[in-house]
């Protein structure tokens, strides 16, 4: 296994899905990992889990809506590993229904997490990166950014705030050292919606077909998007992953050999 310069590496929202995903993999190409999410218990089970197999890991409670939470966890992560190089943020929420249905309350939760809660790490995290001139910014998007796929309004939106983010700190990070990158994952199979009611379920992806937007069936695993948050972070100084869109490749085709 070669090991990169030491190179810690905080993530949000690690209890499960791309989170967890990236924790294991980073682990493995030598990346101390600091795990934070509301799910205390999960993140210290996979802290314990990367350490069985020689792995580095830090794992502490982490609400991303909680500005006490997020600068605790920032705190505690720098003392067990070192100041944080890179940030995965992959904390997020989402619910099934048409605008109205949802309400605008539980839009706000929503835009509270999926977005302020990036403002919130970003305070914690990107001053001491760039006062080292040196760091890795991944916000994790969706496609559902540009292609805005129905009965999801709030996430929509909440990821089109993501993309400006990110393309803003494009912008305001160039020459510090810092870079900022947005993954864009295409339909992922992760515990996202596995708790909505089945016939919202059955509505999201028949309207889904309705505008085209389920070409095909197969979803992404989450160790794909691991692998470019992986290379996003692994990449030489120099080099700058700016936007990288990840979509599940289609079934291949049978061929009738005639």
């Amino acid at each position: 296994m070669k090991h990169p310069d030491r190179r810690p590496i905080a993530i949000a929202g690690a209890s499960s899905g791309i989170g967890a995903a990236t924790a294991v993999l980073l682990a493995e190409h030598g990346y101390p990992v600091a795990l934070g999410a509301r799910r205390t218990q999960r993140v210290e089970e996979l802290s314990e889990q990367i350490k069985a197999k020689g792995g580095e890991a830090f794992a502490a409670s982490l609400d991303v809506q909680d500005p006490a939470s997020v600068n605790a966890f920032a705190a505690a992560a720098e003392s067990a590993l070192g100041p944080i190089e890179g940030l995965v943020m992959s904390s997020g929420i989402n619910s099934p229904g048409s605008a109205w249905e949802v309400g605008a309350e539980r839009a706000a939760e929503i835009l509270d997490v999926n977005v302020i809660g990036a403002y919130r790490l970003l305070d914690a995290f990107a001053p001491g990166m760039v006062e080292r001139q040196r760091g890795d910014l991944v916000f994790i998007s969706s496609d559902s950014s540009t292609t805005h796929r129905p009965r999801t309004a709030a996430y929509n939106a909440s990821k089109a705030g993501i993309d400006a983010l990110v393309l803003t700190l494009h912008k305001e990070l160039e020459g510090t050292g810092v870079r900022a990158s947005v993954v864009r994952p295409g339909p992922t199979m992760t515990e996202m919606g596995t708790g909505w009611p089945g016939d919202e379920l059955v509505k999201v992806f028949e309207d889904w077909t309705t505008f085209g937007l389920a070409r095909h069936s197969q979803f992404l695993p989450a160790e794909a998007l691991a692998t470019a948050i992986w290379t996003i972070i692994s990449a030489p100084r120099g080099t700058h992953f700016t936007e990288i869109n990840v979509q599940p490749e289609a079934p291949v085709k049978k061929v009738d050999k005639q």
